[in-house]
């Protein structure tokens, strides 16, 4: 019971985080390219750290990610909503303990950004990064949940793997 409860914090405190930053980016933020200060409209939190700059833009995403897809938004959208609901299935009768965490971040940003679709017609995007000159695809809360939740369940699967391989001496 106190596992179930602390998932269900952790899961609406994300989801809730998410969604209102996007709602005041949407609400209090240009879209990126229509205003001409600080990169493309947004604010600046930090510049040339280690050669990294960061600001915070509006950005219109349509398409999945990095934009990918944008003309078939609208099966973009029944698919995510396919894909949530066979990860939840999974999460309810397949997956291991270990696997909880991972797909409910996975679950959680999938969900924001259907939401997102819901409410705007578009996934709102706001995290800009420049790392050395170069510009970093634009991202959101819920993108870094998705990728969180799938890089640990890699990790997970290669970790089985090592414990699985006998050692060679």
């Amino acid at each position: 019971m106190r596992r179930f409860l602390f998932l269900s914090l952790f899961v609406f405190s994300l989801f809730a985080a998410d969604f209102f930053l996007k709602s005041y980016v949407h609400h209090f933020f240009s879209p990126m390219g229509l205003v001409p200060f600080f990169p493309y409209g947004g604010v600046g939190v930090f510049e040339n750290v280690l050669g990294i700059d960061f600001s915070l833009v509006h950005v219109v995403n349509k398409g999945a990610a990095w934009g990918m897809l944008s003309s078939y938004h609208q099966y973009l959208f029944y698919g995510r909503l396919l894909i949530i609901g066979i990860m939840i299935l999974y999460l309810f009768l397949f997956s291991m303990r270990a696997q909880t965490i991972p797909l409910l971040l996975i679950i959680t940003g999938a969900l924001g950004n259907v939401l997102d679709h819901l409410l705007y017609g578009h996934v709102i995007d706001m995290f800009y990064f420049q790392f050395w000159g170069s510009s970093f695809p634009v991202f959101n809360i819920a993108d870094s949940a998705i990728f969180c939740g799938i890089m640990t369940l890699i990790l997970q699967s290669y970790t089985k793997k090592a414990q699985k391989t006998p050692s060679r001496s």
